[in-house]
């Protein structure tokens, strides 16, 4: 292994450089490199996530650029014309990066076997260590690596950097009451023996509150926090029914409280798989009444969502959600479920339009539509009754204006 002092012995004038997002950003790694004297021309390619990534690579040298999947209030301060949006659903930025990366910067943990694991997000891992020749990695030595995340030989990693920091936690978020209806809605949606997939935020948290009463529930998505956690700690979710992975539950990241990592250091039964497979729509048919439920921005009464785009400017990404609704339409008997607030800005906006501002899903990709105000059931509905079916469960007094554009 290198002396932490010749890190940057490892980059060459215009090597694009991968950087582990969400909770396993290399960030002890990326200070000290932040240090060094860098060559030029250097393209730093993520797929951060707000609140956890906050790196603003074009800061590390003065032609130093950033390829991103997702913007964030980092990015969207940072030199424009250094930064670059690429609209990937997450299932292709895997092979996209399988392909387009000199460099992979990631963070490895042992784990309580003492073996060298990736985690806890091993989204794009396997692309980028299946293609890229030079590796440096984050060694932290305050957490233990999930049980059921993938190894990785030492001898694969080029340069180790050691660090002993805690990861950023996810703090539950804070349900109000109409949040705690929208969740309760959803849960009516879900039966004993489904495969579920969620997001991030307190809808999702609410979704998860609500299903203590079901059964036999099984986990395939790209995601695993604390409410998901607990029904597996209860019992509600056992992954029994699933035809495949039988028993398991599989995400790609884990993003909660320390408890919830020290829970996945010792529960093996969470197995941690790629974007390749957590949002393979080959891999999610296979698992029948497969339920994907996430937000947007906005619905229009044709059914097309946003889900990034605001006031003419990008504040997020494409993600993963189309994939899983995509995954969900191929299953047998799968539901695609976009649950969001009836309104914005204290209840003065919207977020039931005639027009979105930009299309994240296709009107094709949607089933079910739930606000406050109840649920529409929009597949297999010609244009004017999913319009009404929208309208129905828009906020009151938005409903005359959503009317009056349909005549």
């Amino acid at each position: 292994m290198a002396d932490a002092s010749e890190v940057s012995e490892f980059l060459r004038p215009g090597q694009r450089i991968f950087v582990a997002g969400s909770s396993n950003e290399p960030t002890a790694l990326l200070a000290h490199l932040s240090t060094q004297r860098l060559p030029s021309d250097l393209e730093f390619i993520q797929f951060p996530l707000a609140g956890f990534n906050d790196t603003d690579f074009t800061q590390f040298e003065p032609t130093a650029c950033v390829t991103t999947f997702f913007m964030t209030g980092t990015l969207r301060e940072a030199d424009q014309g250094r930064v670059h949006y690429l609209p990937m659903q997450m299932r292709w930025v895997y092979d996209y990066l399988a392909q387009n990366v000199d460099v992979a910067l990631i963070q490895v943990a042992y784990n309580a076997s003492g073996e060298l694991c990736l985690g806890p997000n091993v989204d794009f891992a396997g692309a980028v260590l299946g293609h890229t020749q030079t590796v440096l990695a984050e060694l932290n030595r305050a957490i233990v690596a999930p049980a059921g995340a993938p190894r990785i030989e030492q001898s694969r990693i080029d340069f180790l950097y050691e660090s002993h920091r805690p990861l950023a936690t996810l703090a539950p978020p804070k349900l109000d009451e109409t949040t705690l209806k929208i969740g309760a809605y959803v849960a009516s949606l879900i039966q004993d023996g489904d495969c579920l997939q969620t997001g991030i935020g307190a809808i999702p948290a609410a979704v998860l509150q609500h299903l203590t009463d079901k059964n036999d529930l099984g986990m395939h998505g790209g995601l695993i926090d604390d409410g998901g956690m607990a029904l597996i700690q209860a019992g509600n979710m056992n992954g029994r029914a699933k035809p495949v992975d039988t028993g398991m539950h599989v995400t790609g990241m884990a993003l909660g409280s320390e408890d919830m990592m020290a829970w996945l250091a010792v529960t093996p039964a969470v197995v941690f798989r790629g974007a390749n497979y957590t949002h393979e729509v080959a891999a999610i048919q296979q698992q029948p009444n497969f339920v994907s439920i996430n937000s947007a921005v906005e619905i229009d009464l044709f059914g097309q969502i946003n889900a990034e785009f605001v006031g003419g400017k990008q504040i997020s990404g494409t993600g993963g959600s189309v994939d899983f609704m995509r995954g969900a339409k191929a299953s047998a008997g799968g539901r695609s479920i976009i649950a969001m607030t009836a309104t914005a800005r204290k209840n003065s906006l919207s977020r039931i339009v005639t027009h979105v501002d930009m299309v994240t899903a296709l009107r094709t990709d949607i089933d079910i539509v739930v606000t406050e105000f109840g649920i529409a059931k929009i597949k297999n509905l010609p244009n004017r009754a999913r319009a009404e079916a929208l309208i129905d469960i828009a906020a009151p007094q938005f409903r005359d204006e959503l009317c009056d554009s349909l005549r």
